[in-house]
């Protein structure tokens, strides 16, 4: 099944490669306009598979990231709308010259092929891939997560009919349907059709890919991201960006994990963090050392374990850690991180820069919150991964992620010496 998917794909790249700008927004509009008209059909297969997830056992961090609304399916179709706004990169010339022996080089954007995604309760992801991918001339292959199934197949549909309409091939946008984990094997060798693979879901997911397949894979996504208060913050301020970064999407992989804080202000602030975070409705999970400072305050305060540093809490969870200086936190980070998302929150432009540098992070922030990163808050559009690597992407995957490029040379009549 999938070799014959594999070879339609790679039909389909072909075409869209030579697409024109014009004619891939006409695609990426009407695929918007279509996506509202048939919504009921999305939202009653989402119904589906909510209701069999909530069965099944599936926690609300996870419900929350598997559910579509009315609001958040109309939200979708028009972030298509925005991606059929921004500029498209294939064609554009990165740089050139022209070398001594009358050779005239240029580095020319191209698209990359075939794309393929393997993703898990995230609806929202077939259709933020599957429109960057059209944008930027790529075919691309979808394997959701049996959590998505229904959703996924009718939302593939509605794509699908989309480009038909639109005269383009309907295999550019393909989704395995068969839940069967085999089939995920056999997508990681399929390198003769796939030139990119992105994983996005858990830790176990990323080393299946890293370690059995045959095709170039982007991980990322996992974030155990950080926030370190030091010793010259605004209190008033730093509890907004905290909780913020905690409460407005706990299920989000960019949103606040541990919160690192200076020991000279820990007396003080925690009181106040407790306070903050108990209106929030956030479990707190202290350190040692933290904990009797916290335990007084009006927040749910439970233990640390040794674990929880390396997870993702996805809800409405905090670790809180006492730190004696910039360089404890540093030190933390780099063990306990992913290299998605850090941030440190000073009124010190020297820490503020030695974090910067130190930090060896896809996003660095200072005075701000982790949440912001992500293609659309970028200014990227609906982004298709964040990466964690430093090779190829890094950080928020856009348009240009998705592209590669080709040497060109001109000549007249050229021959080398």
């Amino acid at each position: 099944m999938l070799e014959s998917m594999g070879k339609a794909a790679k039909q389909a790249s072909y075409q869209l490669s030579v697409l024109s700008t014009a004619k891939k927004n006409q695609a990426l509009l009407v695929i918007a306009d279509m996506l509202e008209a048939e919504s009921e059909i999305i939202l009653s297969a989402n119904e589906q598979d909510v209701a069999a997830a909530r069965a099944a056992g599936m926690s609300e961090a996870l419900l929350d990231r598997l559910l579509l609304t009315p609001a958040r399916l109309a939200a979708i179709a028009n972030d298509v709308r925005q991606v059929s706004k921004l500029h498209d990169p294939v064609g554009h010339v990165i740089d050139g010259s022209l070398l001594d022996n009358g050779l005239k080089l240029e580095r020319r954007r191209v698209p990359l092929g075939v794309i393929g995604v393997i993703y898990e309760a995230r609806p929202n992801v077939t259709i933020d891939v599957a429109t960057l991918c059209l944008k930027t001339g790529n075919a691309v292959i979808l394997r959701g997560g049996k959590e998505t199934h229904l959703t996924n197949q009718a939302t593939v549909s509605v794509i699908q009919r989309a480009l038909e309409r639109c005269g383009l091939p309907g295999a550019a946008v393909q989704a395995i349907e068969n839940p069967d984990r085999a089939l995920v094997n056999e997508l990681l060798r399929l390198d003769r059709y796939v030139d990119m693979l992105i994983p996005r879901g858990g830790a176990s997911l990323h080393k299946l890919c890293r370690e059995h397949s045959t095709i170039p894979v982007i991980t990322g996504g996992i974030g155990v991201c950080h926030m370190f208060a030091d010793e010259s913050i605004d209190f008033g301020k730093a509890l907004t960006v905290i909780e913020s970064a905690k409460v407005q999407r706990p299920s989000a992989c960019n949103s606040l994990e541990t919160l690192l804080v200076h020991r000279a202000i820990a007396e003080t602030f925690l009181p106040a963090l407790s306070r903050k975070m108990a209106d929030a409705g956030v479990t707190l999970h202290a350190s040692e050392d933290a904990l009797p400072l916290l335990q007084n305050g009006p927040a749910q305060v439970v233990p640390v374990e040794p674990q929880d540093y390396e997870d993702e809490w996805l809800s409405n969870d905090l670790n809180v850690t006492l730190v004696d200086d910039l360089d404890a936190a540093v030190e933390h980070i780099r063990t306990y991180g992913t290299a998605h998302s850090d941030a440190i929150l000073t009124r010190s432009l020297t820490n503020a820069e030695r974090f910067v540098r130190e930090v060896d992070s896809s996003a660095v922030y200072v005075n701000a919150s982790t949440r912001f990163t992500d293609g659309g808050q970028f200014g990227l559009g609906a982004e298709v991964a964040v990466s964690t690597q430093k090779l190829h992407a890094r950080g928020p995957m856009g348009l240009e992620a998705l592209t590669t490029y080709k040497w060109i040379g001109y000549g007249d009549d050229l021959v080398r010496a």
